[in-house]
């Protein structure tokens, strides 16, 4: 458990860094703007590209690594619309806040977890994670962009805009793109590598800069029900289910545990986002994101050393 922790130290340092950069240095909005737009457009895709085209699929269980995680994304799924009606009556949930919570609770921050498989496994645990990233990746951008459509859009998205949508998704294409090289079994020109494998290293410390800089401590202290009980589905009740799955597809050792680090870590920073641009609560969820990453640097260790 000690050297989890120890692994997570730098990735929350860099998260740490960028909050203070926001308050301190870079303190203009469109400056961060910018930023992500780089790593969503050009950084992150290049990593996802590279790291999916030279990954050695043959020698790790993707069916159980894959399957787990697939199948633990449409279960909270699941659980999250089959508890709408019940927090619509109890707390008030309207359909923005839910999409909030639907996004707090399902979608995973990948810059945190390629940083800490990759302090702790290495090449594998990249591997490991780029597995993920194909099982995971494509299924939350549609959900999300279908449940923020559904339930927070005064009128429903039509079914081409929706997948027009979905289809503009760059990590989308991204993955696509780097499983066929790697599927068809095209060679990686050593110069088209170095370039992608530089953009990639920029893109998963800029990332974690960016969540810092998108952490809202005002909120921290007295978070409503609904980021509570978000931060308890993502952060507990998450890794659980996966847990449980990987146990059942066979997996142990290293394969959980990377399993178990995909399903631990805090939900995706560009949710914020696509709720701003989707008429989601933005703040609701900015609130989630903070008290997930402020929370998962004690429960990943946890989670994780369970695991192994």
């Amino acid at each position: 458990m000690l050297t989890v922790f120890t692994a997570l130290v730098p990735v929350f340092l860099l998260i740490v860094l960028g909050y203070a950069l926001r308050r301190l240095l870079l303190k203009q909005n469109i400056e961060w703007v910018g930023l992500e737009q780089l790593v969503y457009y050009v950084l992150f895709p290049a990593l996802l590209i590279d790291t999916l085209a030279r990954a050695n699929l043959a020698s790790v269980p993707i069916a159980g690594v894959g399957g787990a995680l697939l199948l633990s994304v449409i279960l909270m799924s699941a659980l999250c619309l089959a508890l709408r009606p019940l927090l619509a009556r109890t707390i008030g949930l309207d359909g923005p806040a839910f999409t909030s919570l639907f996004q707090g609770a399902t979608r995973w921050q990948t810059f945190v977890a390629l940083s800490v498989a990759g302090n702790l496994w290495g090449d594998l645990g990249i591997t490991l994670a780029s597995v993920a990233m194909v099982a995971m990746i494509p299924l939350l951008n549609i959900l999300a962009v279908w449940v923020l459509a559904h339930y927070a859009s005064p009128q429903r998205m039509a079914w081409p805009a929706l997948l027009l949508t979905i289809a503009r998704n760059p990590l989308i294409w991204a993955c696509v793109i780097g499983l066929a090289i790697n599927l068809a079994g095209l060679p990686v020109p050593k110069p088209a590598h170095e370039f992608l494998d530089a953009l990639g290293r920029c893109s998963l410390a800029m990332g974690l800069l960016i969540v810092g800089a998108g952490l809202q401590l005002e909120g921290l202290h007295k978070p409503g029900m609904a980021a509570a009980l978000t931060v308890v589905l993502k952060l507990a009740v998450m890794p659980l289910i996966a847990m449980g799955l990987g146990i059942a597809f066979g997996l142990s050792g290293t394969n959980l545990a990377v399993v178990v680090c995909c399903a631990s870590v805090p939900s995706a920073s560009n949710g914020y986002i696509l709720a701003r641009q989707m008429g989601g609560d933005a703040p609701l969820l900015a609130q989630i994101l903070t008290i997930q990453t402020t929370l998962a640097v004690l429960t990943m260790p946890v989670f994780i050393a369970l695991a192994e």
